[in-house]
């Protein structure tokens, strides 16, 4: 647990070394927050859920991060209205910094020496935790960057181009009739995984890949974005409310189609997957080309047992590439975790049988359960060790700025 701590902690940091710090205290939109405020809110989860109920002599760094640093948890106590994030230019980068080597000098104490039984659990549930803030920084930081002229990047190694060539898309043939889906055994699960049960699966083909940005372009060319019919009422209305044309970083500069990546400008691949799109712009494109986007249990059948492997943010590419070829000789999807979340048609609901936990922990997931919709698989920008086929992210249908993608599914 130890060793687990400070990998995950000094990844953080890595992700934001050697910016300058004027990359880092601004907020680009009010879904945002500074990576400043990330590096903070991290480290008050820790500070807020480990080491002051498990220590009762714990002097808090500074009382007014209690307020400053709480994102949404009511029963903590107040918060700092997110929108407003970008107005904290104090405390500086420095005093987070000192901030975040506090807890952790503390962390390592009470890790050395022990605590109350639920140590290794909560702990467990704050460094998942701060592998989600992970991935918002890389989102955040793309949005920001996506804002200013200069078009900057991240690392300039980063979405380099690649030669790979997307495999042709087939149909592979779902899991059908009860199944049971949920997370099983015992390891590490957020609470909203479970409680585990039975589903009904009737015949459906799943897209051996995710779509890619050529498939997407042909979609935009056929004026997608212009025929009402293929859109929910609230996409069509947002997308027209918000002038939406193509996918959130898509331009043209002298007939040259561009996405900007957190490695700057790159020419569009026609093989990569479409990214930064949202659920209503993935739902469009599914009636465009006749199919559907899969539920989310339809996803996490195809999924079981599938070894966790692909683009992850270890990677260092932190942008979507071609998929690998399908194992020969038998029709398996391709892709499944890793490049892009991918949309699904479920929304974020309770599990039957579900109970949050009790206390403030209670929040982390529970009362989200309304307005959003569940995404699988993980992204370029998530930490390999993170992900799992039960596991449920879930953004409102409006996101575009994180990492979600498109597979379609068909009614067999």
């Amino acid at each position: 647990m130890r060793a687990d701590y400070s990998r995950v902690r000094a990844a953080t940091e890595l992700l934001v070394a050697g910016l300058p710090g004027e990359d880092l205290v601004v907020q680009s939109m009010p879904d945002a927050s500074p990576a400043k405020w990330h590096l903070a809110h991290t480290t008050w989860f820790f500070e807020t859920f480990v080491l002051g109920p498990a220590q009762a002599d714990y002097r808090p760094f500074h009382p007014a991060f209690a307020s400053l640093y709480n994102s949404y948890y009511e029963s903590v106590g107040p918060q700092f209205a997110r929108p407003r994030r970008g107005l904290l230019s104090r405390p500086t980068l420095a005093e987070v910094a000192q901030y975040r080597a506090h807890v952790d000098a503390a962390m390592a104490a009470l890790l050395a020496r022990g605590g109350p039984p639920w140590l290794g659990e909560r702990v467990r549930l704050g460094l998942e935790h701060e592998q989600q803030h992970q991935e918002l920084i890389l989102m955040d930081l793309a949005h920001l960057f996506a804002q200013n002229p200069l078009q900057p990047a991240l690392r300039a190694d980063a979405a380099a181009p690649s030669s790979r060539e997307a495999p042709p898309l087939r149909w592979c043939p779902g899991p059908t009739g009860v199944r049971e889906v949920g997370h099983a055994g015992d390891g590490f699960h957020f609470d909203n995984e479970g409680p585990r049960h039975q589903t009904l699966l009737r015949p459906y083909a799943f897209a051996s890949r995710c779509t890619t940005n050529g498939e997407y372009a042909e979609f935009v060319a056929d004026g997608g974005y212009r025929r009402s019919a293929l859109w929910l009422s609230d996409g069509w209305a947002l997308a027209q409310a918000e002038g939406w044309t193509a996918p959130l970083y898509w331009y043209m500069s002298e007939g040259t189609a561009y996405e900007m990546t957190l490695g700057g400008p790159r020419p569009l691949d026609p093989h990569a997957p479409v990214v930064h799109v949202s659920h209503y712009e993935a739902d469009a494109f599914a009636r465009w080309a006749g199919a559907r986007l899969p539920t989310e249990f339809e996803w996490e059948a195809m999924a079981e047992g599938v070894a966790v492997a692909g683009n992850f943010v270890e990677s260092g590419r932190l942008h979507p590439t071609a998929a690998d070829p399908p194992p020969p000789g038998r029709a398996a999807p391709t892709q499944l975790f890793g490049d892009v979340w991918e949309w699904t048609a479920s929304a974020y609901l309770p599990y039957p049988g579900y109970r949050p936990p009790e206390g403030a922990l209670g929040e982390y997931n529970g009362k989200f359960m309304s307005n959003q919709m569940v995404l699988r698989g993980g992204s370029c920008a998530s930490p390999r060790d993170h992900l799992r086929a039960s596991y449920r992210n879930f953004f409102p249908p409006r996101a575009r700025w994180p990492f979600t993608g498109i597979r379609l599914t068909k009614d067999a």
